[in-house]
């Protein structure tokens, strides 16, 4: 990390301002060489200052440069971002006289690799910065912007903490038997603070839930015979024409996908292939993906036809979503009725009756589905949630093993062998916040974040 990285900082193509940002130990020194204006390696730290960028006498840009001097940076680095023109040719241009002046071009994500390498942040906040940028709605920017501010972090903290404290209890009573005044640690004591570690653990991959579903969305597939009106409630929802509609069975042979927000949270939306027998190879293999769409879906919006009696294979499919969360939706309720209501065995809270024609029964559904997720509760609260599948997974292991603690202090285990577990799961949990890490981990990580951040 000695080296002096550089990088477009904005998105390519044509705007009002580019930036580009240059950190490392040669930052300032680079950037003046090619600098006309005041002599950057003399102004204050925190700083813009307005000159132009030349190369050879010749003036490339009119720019404002900033020049921020270490410690006090994002990457703890000195940094320097120049402000350039919009335009595709000018940056370019500018990043180019950087390389040709000593810079290296900076890897996806590298900035904010150097930031966690250097203290200045953990993985956890790393891990939210591409959340911020990636955030869509305004529930997902107050998460990431909590992970940022440390909050997500704490949790982890605070559960290490409690297996220190416990650690050093078991310390004592090894290293200083001898000691009368230090109570002595046995399986009976120890197993409450176990259990306890045990359901804070628990208690945060349940809250996680709320944060997978502010992050990634609610996966909503919309599953039904050919012609109840998926495509149709698809449309009225994004309220686009984004599935064609016909009268002709079939017409949706393949997913056809949209997004809508309620309360802040994403659905995403998946209309699917009717599901019926057929012999056509092309709908049939439509057919095997809503089947395949619905065993994954996060919540199922199955759609039967008021002017159809209920056949054998729905009842079938019904059978199946009994486990899942799920809406069934009876429309073309303008139509004469041959659905047997009594035939339906489903949850009755969970019908709702509809005429897509009409635009009857869109609201009711939608205030269905917010009740359904608790989404009028993670709108009101303040999000501070695990919501990476990295940090679940391994907070998930952890409780395993924390149980496997449990059961074997019940069966008078030794304590210091526990002592050892106990370590392992504190270390751990370290690679969730980054106190302990790999570097391929890191590598794979940040690899997956855009240039110049």
């Amino acid at each position: 990390m000695n080296d002096t990285i550089c990088a477009i900082a904005t998105s390519q193509g044509v705007g009002a301002i580019a930036i580009v940002r240059v950190s490392g130990e040669e930052a300032i020194e680079i950037v003046n060489s090619i600098f006309k204006g005041k002599d950057l390696t003399k102004v204050a730290s925190h700083t813009i200052n307005y000159g132009h960028i030349v190369d050879n006498n010749e003036i490339i840009d009119e720019v404002l440069v900033s020049v921020m001097k270490s410690p006090k940076t994002f990457t703890t680095e000195d940094v320097v971002e120049i402000n350039t023109h919009g335009g595709i040719a000018p940056t370019n241009r500018v990043l180019e006289l950087l390389l040709e002046k000593g810079c290296r071009l900076a890897e996806p994500g590298e900035f904010t690799k150097r930031a966690f390498l250097n203290g200045r942040i953990d993985l956890l906040e790393a891990e939210a910065v591409m959340d911020m940028i990636d955030s869509k709605t305004e529930t997902q920017r107050k998460m990431a912007a909590n992970q940022i501010d440390g909050k997500t972090s704490n949790l982890i903290n605070e559960l290490r903490d409690d297996m220190v404290q416990i650690i050093s209890n078991i310390n004592v009573n090894i290293d200083y038997p001898e000691y009368d005044d230090v109570d002595i640690i046995t399986n009976d004591l120890l197993i409450p603070k176990i259990t306890k570690l045990k359901e804070k653990i628990k208690r945060i991959l349940k809250e996680s839930e709320n944060g997978k579903i502010i992050k990634e969305g609610i996966k909503t597939s919309i599953i039904g015979r050919p012609n109840v009106g998926k495509s149709s409630l698809l449309n009225a929802l994004l309220q686009e024409d984004k599935a064609i509609v016909t009268n002709i069975a079939g017409t949706t042979r393949d997913i056809v996908e949209g997004q809508i927000s309620i309360n802040g949270i994403l659905l995403n939306m998946i209309d699917t292939a009717g599901i019926r027998e057929t012999e056509d190879i092309i709908e049939a293999i439509g057919v095997e993906k809503s089947l395949k769409i619905m065993d994954e879906a996060d919540l199922i919006l199955f759609m039967l036809n008021n002017n159809e009696e209920l056949s054998k294979d729905i009842k079938e499919l019904l059978e199946k979503i009994s486990n899942k969360k799920y809406l069934i939706l009876i429309n073309k309720i303008d139509l004469d009725s041959k659905l047997d209501r009594n035939e339906l065995k489903v949850d009755k809270d969970k019908i709702i009756e509809l005429s897509i024609t009409e635009n009857k029964g869109i609201d009711e559904l939608k205030e269905k589905i917010v009740e359904l997720f608790n989404l009028n509760e993670l709108e009101t609260k303040n999000p501070t949630y695990l919501s990476n599948s990295r940090s679940i997974s391994i907070l998930k292991r952890c409780l395993n093993r924390v149980e496997d603690i449990e059961k074997a202090l019940k069966e008078d285990m030794p304590i210091d062998m526990i002592e050892l577990d106990i370590k392992s799961i504190w270390e751990e949990l370290g690679t969730i916040n980054g106190s302990t890490y790999e570097e391929e981990l890191l590598d794979e990580m940040f690899s997956r974040f855009c240039l110049g951040k």
